[in-house]
């Protein structure tokens, strides 16, 4: 088994358990959030049906049915807990419907929704290819994914901290922006775009940065965790290999916010038999000597 995919029973127990406080202490998610809502200030859309995926306690989709007024808004997360402690302005709650579901096995028909917003949920997911392919189906026509997750420089400093300690995965692997472009590609949206931001963090040590993903639910499920408690040695030796990043009398944490958006055509492209298609990132330059 690949050593960074995730107990999906194990992520939504981290967050059941964080789902109480989590409005009080989540305000990067809640920035990134913003962010991406803004981008819907550029498209052209009047959707009927929307689907929030990763909706935590539903601070966005709160705001997704202010901003598209006529639309039922369906919000979906892995974690029951949050979406028990959804919020939401009482006129509008007949529009917002709950669901617990998986991003990889969506429990809606084809073409249910309009558009689908999701931010920050796709780094708990194993496989992203096929969450694209999943909302590729529930798409309609002409429906527009926007997401936001995170890059491969999120949290490089602990990373690369506890590799110092011991060769356990103790923070999960994300996915490079361009990589995940392809894959939208693969699972047949259109038009991608993505772009990257960049926010620094920072905490007087490295114990708070630890105690701030507890508390937000980001804890380990990763396959290759350390499946006994981690030594007060080890930690230490992590904590001290941490020191070295102070700047300024704080430790900085880094997160890549990784921003996409891609539509499902309007209709389907007519293939002819015999040709494959791929994406450009796929095809390498082949060395002098190499068999044909």
């Amino acid at each position: 088994m690949d050593e960074y995919h995730k107990d999906k029973n194990r992520v939504a127990a981290a967050f059941d358990r964080a789902a109480r406080d989590y409005d009080g202490i989540a305000e990067f998610q809640r920035l990134v959030a913003e962010r991406l809502l803004e981008r819907l200030d550029y498209m052209r859309l009047a959707p009927g049906a929307i689907l929030d995926l990763g909706a935590g306690t539903g601070r966005a989709a709160r705001a997704l049915a202010l901003r598209y007024r006529g639309a039922k808004v369906i919000e979906a997360d892995l974690a029951f807990g949050m979406l028990r402690r959804r919020r939401g302005l009482a006129r509008w709650w007949n529009r917002r419907i709950a669901v617990c579901a998986d991003a990889e096995s969506l429990p809606f028909a084809p073409g249910s929704f309009d558009l689908v917003f999701s931010s920050l949920m796709l780094q708990w997911c194993n496989d992203p290819a096929t969450v694209f392919a999943e909302l590729r189906r529930a798409l309609r026509p002409g429906g527009l994914l926007i997401f936001s997750t995170l890059g491969p420089d999120t949290l490089r400093q602990l990373r690369e901290s506890w590799a110092a300690a011991d060769a356990d995965v103790h923070v999960n692997a994300f996915i490079d922006m361009h990589d995940l472009g392809d894959a939208l590609v693969q699972a047949g949206l259109g038009e991608p775009v993505m772009e990257t931001e960049r926010f620094t963090l920072t905490y007087a040590d490295g114990r708070a940065l630890m105690r701030d993903l507890k508390s937000l639910g980001a804890r380990n499920a990763n396959a290759g965790r350390r499946r006994t408690l981690t030594g007060k040695a080890r930690l230490q030796q992590m904590l001290g290999a941490y020191e070295k990043q102070r700047r300024d009398g704080r430790l900085p944490a880094t997160y890549e916010v990784v921003y996409g958006h891609a539509w499902r055509p309007e209709t389907e492209p007519q293939r002819q038999p015999g040709i494959a298609v791929i994406p450009v990132s796929a095809i390498t330059r082949r060395r002098s000597g190499d068999g044909a």
